[in-house]
């Protein structure tokens, strides 16, 4: 039996105070909340604290899962050969803790926004997954898709898990 190749990466939807989010501008991207893949050795939330921290320049605490996500579309890499297979990404509920914003290789700008403005700047890709983390109080999401030609997402399945009793509010 062949094992399952899969990529592990982790998104954060990172919330400051003032109740602003935290959207990084990726230079193949547009604005998107940071993350990315986890490396061999950490854990999932280290990974994403690692990115977040690469990618904006600012420490955060992790304070909640908000869903899980699994691209099953395989596509070439980046470099146009390569095929990447299913991605799984995790997303959480983080809390700024502190930092000034800056920029990296991987983000030309880093910005806070409303989340008003953050829904209407947000790549399309990630629009989907951010609107169902502002829900995350009240259900977990577990999503399968794949992103079409044009660029969309078209989901395959997705469950909801309700939090009844949780307590925690961002919004």
């Amino acid at each position: 039996m062949k094992l399952p190749t899969h990529i592990v990466a982790a998104g954060g939807i990172v919330i400051n105070d003032n109740k602003e989010i935290l959207l990084v501008n990726n230079p193949r991207k547009g604005w998107e909340f940071p993350g990315g893949i986890v490396e061999a050795g950490e854990t999932v939330p280290q990974g994403l604290i690692r990115e977040i921290k690469e990618e904006s320049g600012i420490d955060v605490e992790v304070i909640n899962i908000s869903g899980i996500y699994s691209n099953t579309k395989k596509k070439k890499g980046y470099n146009g050969v390569e095929e990447v297979p299913t991605i799984v990404t995790i997303d959480f509920i983080c809390k700024y803790v502190s930092g000034q914003l800056a920029t990296s290789d991987e983000s030309i700008d880093s910005k806070w926004f409303s989340k008003e403005e953050a829904l209407e700047t947000i790549n399309s890709k990630q629009k989907l997954r951010f609107q169902k983390a502002l829900n995350y109080e009240k259900a977990f999401t577990c999503m399968g898709y794949e992103v079409n030609s044009s660029n969309e997402i078209e989901v395959h399945e997705e469950y909801l898990f309700s939090r009844k009793d949780s307590k925690e509010t961002f919004y």
